[in-house]
């Protein structure tokens, strides 16, 4: 009867502990699908902010503007990076919201062969520009410049703005742009940062035949097809003929940059008209041409020359197989109605011209570059003539035109980083022998 019980006992002691292993087990168990469940809550939930904020970038992206179609453009590091102007490039990739900061500058050293005494080092200009994007369609671009490091009553140097207008998409490839901006003439009118183009100073061609850097104020559309066709056209201020002086030589240096306004308290009753189309299909490759026209005599009493039209066009073309960089342009101004003025001017020394013209061809070959660092040649030929036709004159009275300088420009470029350049050069005048010179430059950009 013992033996019974004990063995009772004993299965029922077995009996209660096996139950008690059991929920033991059991709650372990229970904890462990509790955490798991928490983990996966969290899980899910980490996914639908997710989702959440792909959405919304969704949403946005539905609404902001589709992208314009871009197209090749010469390479960045040669001399003329693109058609447009680099300011109005800088303030691209800005978001809404933001402000962009670009700018270049110049450190000029010019020694000439036969006149030593007149060597000169020049802090030639200094330009900051502010960009600030409105939004994904409208924004804004200004650049301010000061010349020859000091501004003032009794020194040399300048302060202007050079550019001041607002851009806005109208559509994926086309664009209105309003206010004060360059005109699209040329290479360089637009583009003019030292780093992108050849020689310490600016080509004779671009700045005494087109009046780099012109400027006007007014309207303008502007765009760029899928076929690689970059188109530019509007109305604007133009030249006040009126301030022609033929007492001085301004006119003989650059006609059109003598009698520009610059948006400067600009006599706007004769407006202008411009038009600029240039083909960048081609990867390295560039063909354009561009016009300017409009009535000049700006409505003033009593002027000699009151149907005067001022016209202004060039074609130019740069080609850039592997490390060559070719290009050449030429431009041609014409002035009308000129007869009656130049009567009334006789014996001055620079009557208005009735046509002027220039044209260069240009040849650079990157000879070495390692990393940022890169060593270029270049060589230049160029004919200019400021005064190569007058209006006829009375017999007897007739006034002789200008001889055609030629100018053979060849140095280096050192580029430091793409941005970064350091010029030497020499120039040859083959009719104006006493203007030969050596010279040095720093130019940055940023």
């Amino acid at each position: 009867m013992k033996k019974r019980i004990l063995t009772l006992l004993l299965a029922t002691l077995l009996t209660t502990a096996a139950a008690h292993a059991d929920e033991a087990d059991l709650s372990a168990r229970l904890e462990k699908l509790s955490a798991e469940l928490e983990a996966l809550k969290a899980e899910m939930k980490k996914l639908s902010s997710q989702n959440e904020a792909l959405a919304s970038q969704q949403e946005a992206s539905a609404k902001a503007p589709a992208a314009q179609p871009k197209v090749a453009m010469p390479a960045h590091d040669a001399a003329y990076a693109s058609f447009g102007s680099g300011a109005s490039n800088a303030t691209d990739a800005v978001a809404p919201g933001q402000i962009s900061v670009f700018g270049y500058g110049e450190i000029n050293y010019n020694r000439p062969r036969k006149d030593v005494s007149q060597t000169q080092a020049d802090l030639r200009r200094a330009v900051v520009g502010f960009g600030y994007r409105f939004n994904y369609k409208t924004r804004f671009v200004s650049e301010f410049e000061w010349e020859h490091a000091v501004t003032s009553a009794s020194d040399a140097g300048e302060t202007a703005v050079e550019q001041f207008f607002i851009d806005h998409q109208l559509a994926n490839a086309i664009s209105l742009k309003a206010g004060l901006f360059l005109i699209p003439a040329g290479f360089l009118n637009e583009v003019h940062e030292p780093p992108r183009y050849f020689g310490v100073e600016r080509n004779f061609v671009e700045t005494a035949i087109i009046p780099t850097t012109w400027r006007e104020g007014g309207v303008g559309l502007h765009g760029v097809t899928m076929a690689g066709l970059g188109w530019d056209v509007g109305v604007t201020t133009g030249f006040n003929l009126s301030k022609w002086d033929a007492a001085s030589g301004k006119g003989r240096e650059s006609p059109l940059g003598s009698i520009h306004q610059e948006l400067s308290l600009a006599q706007a009753k004769d407006l202008s008209t411009y038009a600029a189309l240039n083909y960048l299909g081609l990867p390295g490759f560039a063909l354009g041409g561009s016009v300017f026209t409009g009535q000049a005599a700006q409505g003033t009493a009593d002027f000699a020359a009151s149907n005067a039209r001022i016209t202004l066009w060039d074609i130019h073309a740069r080609w850039q197989p592997g490390n060559w960089d070719l290009s050449a342009l030429y431009a041609k101004g014409a002035i009308s109605d000129t007869e009656d003025f130049n009567l009334t001017v006789l014996g001055e020394p620079t009557p208005i011209p009735k046509e002027f013209f220039g044209w260069y061809t240009q040849a650079a070959f990157k000879v070495w570059q390692s990393g940022d660092y890169s060593l270029t040649p270049f060589v230049r030929y160029e004919r200019f003539n400021t005064a190569s036709k007058y209006a006829a004159f009375p017999a007897g009275l007739a006034v002789d035109p200008s001889p055609t300088e030629r100018v053979l420009t060849y140095g280096l470029s050192f580029k430091l980083h793409p941005n970064v350049v350091f010029k030497t050069d020499y120039q040859k005048f083959q009719v104006d022998d006493t203007r030969d010179r050596f010279n040095l430059g720093l130019g940055l950009m940023f």
